[in-house]
């Protein structure tokens, strides 16, 4: 079963370098210089040491479902949108532990699995061999962000 994994559309995020600290305050966004360790969810990549990255608030699951839901994420300053080659997950998908979950087409958890990122590309495809499963969800487990979405390509 192949995959597609989604980032963010960068045109989301346009215009947040252009604000002054005080809107981006007014907005409940934080302006962080990188240690590395900082994942994109617009590049899909883990942001160098030294390069800025905005804090924000996101909702990655706005449709009307009792599991509508935003938490926090990373953008880079300068992110470019990077699709990934299908059935590909990028480093720094797979270098983290995961919290995948599985929606049908009301928008409901059907099935939700944690498993290392490494593991993370055959569970994709097990969870896709449900005809239930309309997409999934990839969340970084230890702190609860939404990493991407996937869908079947």
């Amino acid at each position: 079963m192949t995959f597609q994994v989604h980032p963010l559309p960068a045109a989301a995020f346009q215009g947040l370098e252009q604000l002054s600290t005080r809107e981006l305050e007014d907005r409940d966004i934080q302006l962080h210089v990188s240690d590395g360790t900082f994942p994109c969810r617009v590049s899909l990549r883990d942001v160098p040491a030294g390069e800025q990255v905005f804090l924000l608030n996101y909702e990655h699951q706005p449709n009307r479902t009792p599991y509508r839901s935003r938490h926090a994420i990373f953008v880079a300053r300068d992110a470019v949108e990077t699709v990934p080659a299908a059935d590909e997950l990028p480093l720094m998908i797979r270098k983290r532990l995961l919290s995948v979950r599985a929606f049908n087409g009301r928008h409901e958890i059907v099935e939700a699995e944690v498993c290392e990122g490494e593991a993370a590309a055959a569970l994709i495809a097990g969870m896709f061999a449900s005809s239930e499963v309309d997409y999934i969800h990839l969340h970084f487990a230890r702190r609860g962000c939404f990493a991407a979405m996937v869908t079947r390509s």
